[in-house]
């Protein structure tokens, strides 16, 4: 059978892909989307985002969806609360609704995205293992099950450790420094009352000199809560996350002195504690033109949750992308090139910011800096707990 050939290849279903699908899809351009779960359903999708205005907001308004998203926004998620290692109170915002990052659940979100497409623009359970260039732009994609196809126009946004990105870049992620293992808390104001009222009704940090506590209210009443320690890579090695009281005390031992009331964070969370070590391209990541080919999202520049930048910057990624194209009909390579010339700087800037905040956030005299931070009017780190 003759090899199936797709004008515009998306690898990678989420928000940026998605965003990306959204915009070209509802100005008449046909597009295939590659996703390597097997259905929407697949696996969870992280917890609270708060969406920017000059990105992720205006993302959603290009794709004609802003309206629709304000209806999914989480009432009260901008509230933030900084404590220190005795849980004393250092900082404190409540959300009255002038903020201008409302929070929403990335899993509503993605549900928003999805349902704006038709069936089968997406391909579930299709895993990329590679992709070739066939020359004039064009690529041929290889799928796990043997199955490939070609494509004119190849956009990975399949994440950080994307199978198209080697097309462009020889980069790899590197460790940041910084682990997480991340729990939950469900139905907090009537299981976990103490841990409710410490987080409050948005994000909490509590922080200490290499290691702190990060935590929201999810829109269904969870807590989702990360607790991070600067550590060798091989730190979550050392911990049997299989059996969760033994994994929840090795991360304890990173917390010994702090108030009991954090410590509970972790130790009365519900279910398995999830691993997740801290990776990031070098900032200013960038390659050189390649015909046919360009990345978005995590896959083009991974960096650190601590400026709360990487899922608005997949948005307006995928968004930018879809508005280049369209606005160069006939000519893709001009299309990439004004994309990308728009793109590389806005994430060297947020990786570099990503990178400060991190510093920041784990400096030996935590939270003082982040509180300074705040009073001084600056909401950089107010999304900074990663969500995915």
């Amino acid at each position: 059978m003759p090899t199936p050939h797709h004008p515009i290849a998306i690898i990678g279903a989420g928000l940026g892909g998605l965003t990306l699908a959204r915009v070209l899809h509802a100005h008449g351009v046909e597009i295939a989307v590659f996703d390597l779960d097997a259905s929407p359903a697949a696996r969870t999708q992280g917890g609270m985002l708060d969406i920017h205005e000059e990105s992720g907001q205006a993302a959603l308004r290009a794709a004609g969806l802003y309206e629709e998203f304000l209806t999914h926004v989480h009432a009260g998620g901008q509230a933030v609360r900084v404590l220190d290692q005795d849980a004393r109170v250092r900082y404190e915002a409540v959300d009255d609704g002038t903020g201008g990052r409302p929070e929403i659940d990335r899993g509503d979100l993605r549900g928003l995205l999805l349902g704006s497409l038709p069936e089968g623009v997406i391909r579930w359970g299709a895993r990329v293992t590679g992709a070739r260039p066939l020359g004039g732009g064009r690529h041929e994609v290889l799928l796990a099950d043997g199955g490939s196809f070609t494509t004119d126009l190849l956009v990975g946004a399949d994440g950080a450790w994307s199978r198209v990105r080697p097309l462009v870049s020889a980069a790899v992620p590197a460790y940041c420094g910084v682990s997480f293992a991340e729990a939950d808390l469900p139905d907090a104001d009537v299981r976990h009352p103490v841990s409710a009222e410490v987080v409050g009704g948005g994000m909490l940090f509590a922080l200490g000199a290499g290691r702190g506590f990060m935590a929201h209210r999810e829109s269904d009443g969870a807590l989702h809560v990360y607790a991070a320690v600067e550590a060798p890579e091989e730190w979550l090695d050392g911990i049997d996350f299989a059996d969760t009281e033994a994994a929840k005390e090795a991360v304890l031992r990173s917390f010994e002195g702090w108030d009991k009331s954090l410590r509970a964070l972790v130790a009365d969370a519900e279910g398995e504690l999830v691993p997740r070590r801290i990776h990031a391209l070098p900032a200013g990541h960038r390659w050189d033109r390649v015909p046919g080919v360009t990345l978005l999202g995590d896959a083009a520049h991974l960096m650190s949750p601590f400026a709360g930048e990487g899922a608005n910057l997949a948005l307006i990624d995928g968004a930018d992308l879809g508005l280049a194209l369209l606005a160069h009909p006939g000519d893709t390579e001009a299309a990439l090139a004004a994309y990308e010339a728009g793109m590389f700087p806005r994430a060297a800037a947020a990786a570099a910011e990503s990178t400060a905040s991190g510093a920041l956030l784990f400096d030996a005299d935590a939270p003082s800096g982040l509180v300074d931070l705040f009073t001084a009017g600056r909401p950089d780190v107010s999304g900074a707990a990663p969500s995915a």
